[in-house]
Parts: structure tokens; sequence; C-alpha cells
């Protein structure tokens, strides 16, 4: 079973390699995690043997009905080992804890197993945002998942 546990400030340089391989020049930075830990934004962190972050996830809940999952991210050599799946599943158990109904995401219209591990959880495509993702100029695919 994979433990998922609060991302702390001090996970953040973590986080920063799993940033630059994932996603290169559209990385988050490290102000940017700390700006949604600041704003109480609901992060969480999978640990590997090593205690090592092996991948994070974060909820950015949108009173009174409404929440966007920020990101959920998994070094590549532990990917389809769960972790993902673990993430999603804290981050939605925290959606229904708080009571809200709505949790919506973004994600790149050519990211296929990312939107596989989103619609085994409900989620559904509702539109697509053009050239969102930037500098590549990908579109994202908005997904929603009601309760």
């Amino acid at each position: 079973m994979t433990a998922v546990e609060r991302l702390r400030w001090w996970d953040i340089p973590a986080l920063l390699p799993i940033e630059e391989d994932l996603f290169g020049p559209e990385k988050w930075s490290a102000g940017m995690f700390w700006n949604e830990l600041a704003n109480g934004h609901y992060y969480r962190v999978v640990r590997g043997p090593d205690g090592g972050v092996d991948g994070y996830g974060g909820l950015a809940v949108v009173p009174p009905d409404e929440a966007w999952v920020q990101n959920i991210a998994v070094r590549r050599d532990v990917q389809r080992g769960g972790i993902g799946t673990a993430l999603l599943r804290d981050l939605l158990g925290e959606a229904a804890r708080r009571g809200i109904p709505r949790v919506l995401l973004e994600v790149a219209v050519d990211n296929a197993p990312a939107q596989k591990l989103y619609a085994r959880h409900g989620f559904e495509g509702i539109g697509v945002r053009k050239g969102y993702y930037q500098p590549s100029n990908t579109d994202a695919l908005v997904m929603l998942r009601e309760d």
C-alpha cells in the first residue's frame, strides 16, 4: 500500500527535478509551489523506500462547491506502480471530506495515460482550452467529476 502524507515546504526542492523531467519548459517553479502552500491548498506526497519524493499532487478548493486538481506528478522510473492512483484517491477523499461535489482538472490533450487514470475515477472531458500549456502551445482537456 502506498503511503500518502502531507507535503512540507522542505519537500519543494525534491519536486523540481521531477517537474523538469516531466514538464520541461512548462514546469512549475519553487515559487509556484511555495505559493500553493502559502494559500493553504491541500498538497500530498508519496515517498520512496529511500525517503525521497516519488510523487506529489495538490488540490485547490474553491468554495462553496468546487475544487481543482492542481497537479499530479510521479517520477518516470516509478510510474504505473499505483502512486498516481493513490494520490488522486487522496485528493478526491479530501474534496469529499470538505463536502465539495465538483472536482475539475486540466490535462494535456496528448497525455493519454493521465486521461485514462482520471476517467477510471469518474472524470469526463467537458471542454478544451486551446494553447493552454506554454510555451508548447499544447491544448488542455478540462475534465470534471461530479458526486
